[in-house]
């Protein structure tokens, strides 16, 4: 029996359609999709050379902060240039390579980023419950290791992907519903058994941010029973200030990737463009809000930033 020819089953190249049903006016809405790129390059980089360049933000949590904006960063530039061509362009066309590349970086960078945001969780658990001996847990070479665990851990179980998806054959369309090149999305074009790739897609998952969203509730559980212990309301108002940031960080990192799951896994009736809608937030959102969060809320980022503005404008 004949192996099937590669080029026969591999196009080489797919079509991103973009939003399914409002290509009409796919003009209008990149204006506020281009309005939040522009939000992340100009909200991430100021807090990168913020921190770079401040001595008294040299601490575990600017530290993991850096790391997500890093995330942040690559994850934009790595969908949103594209999106913005079919909105503007209709440059739809993707290599085949460069789509399986684009696969690999969003989920490898997503679970990155919620790694970092697990880190982020324990030096505040460290910080609450064990403060005398936080600087000595969380050393620079404790928090090298761990951002660089959370890196391995991201290419590790996302490189197997790009490879599930070149092995499958595509004999139905190379049109992706989809502004960009997306896991499930792809799988859905194979005309193939793809019930293994499926598991190990939401086994990954799990393994990221199921799990990181877990360990980020328990040492909450944990913070929340020490601060009421506390013995005055003002002691337990100010570490619970502390925070506050992180708080938001995670409310808006995990609510759209729940709606995303959900959208995924139980949305068959729903319209096509709101699982769309939906992933396309869980992506671009993030990057625009973060810095925006810790810039407002902490007094030290937020002091240096207009100390920067006013010595350029001087």
């Amino acid at each position: 029996m004949s192996l099937p020819n590669n080029t026969n089953i591999h196009p080489s190249t797919f079509l991103l359609l973009g939003i399914p049903g409002m290509e009409a006016i796919h003009t209008w809405i990149s204006m506020p999709f281009c309005l939040i790129y522009l939000s992340a390059l100009l909200g991430n980089c100021p807090i990168l050379f913020i921190i770079r360049t401040d001595s008294n933000l040299h601490e575990p949590l600017y530290f993991f902060l850096c790391m997500l904006s890093v995330a942040d960063l690559i994850l934009s530039i790595t969908a949103m240039p594209k999106i913005l061509s079919i909105f503007w362009f209709h440059d739809r066309e993707i290599y085949f390579e460069a789509c399986l590349v684009q696969v690999f970086l969003i989920h490898s960078l997503c679970s990155m980023a919620s790694g970092f945001i697990l880190a982020m969780a324990f030096d505040r658990y460290v910080a609450i419950c064990n403060p005398l001996r936080h600087s000595i847990i969380l050393s620079h070479r404790v928090i090298q290791n761990l951002g660089l665990a959370i890196i391995f851990r991201g290419v590790v179980l996302f490189s197997p992907q790009p490879f599930m998806l070149r092995w499958l054959p595509y004999c139905r369309t190379n049109v992706i519903p989809h502004t960009y090149c997306e896991f499930m999305a792809l799988i859905k074009l194979a005309c193939a058994e793809t019930r293994i790739c499926r598991t190990y897609s939401l086994t990954a998952a799990f393994l990221t941010g199921g799990l990181d969203f877990l360990l980020i509730l328990c040492s909450y559980v944990v913070i929340l029973y020490t601060v009421f212990h506390l013995p005055s309301k003002a002691a337990r108002l100010k570490t619970l200030g502390t925070c506050g940031s992180h708080v938001c960080v995670i409310l808006v990192a995990y609510t759209p990737a729940f709606f995303s799951f959900l959208t995924h896994r139980f949305g068959h009736h729903v319209a096509p463009h709101i699982p769309i809608f939906v992933a396309n937030i869980y992506i671009l959102v993030p990057p625009m809000v973060n810095p925006m969060i810790y810039g407002i809320r902490t007094k030290r980022i937020r002091e240096r930033f207009l100390q920067v503005l006013t010595s350029h404008k001087f």
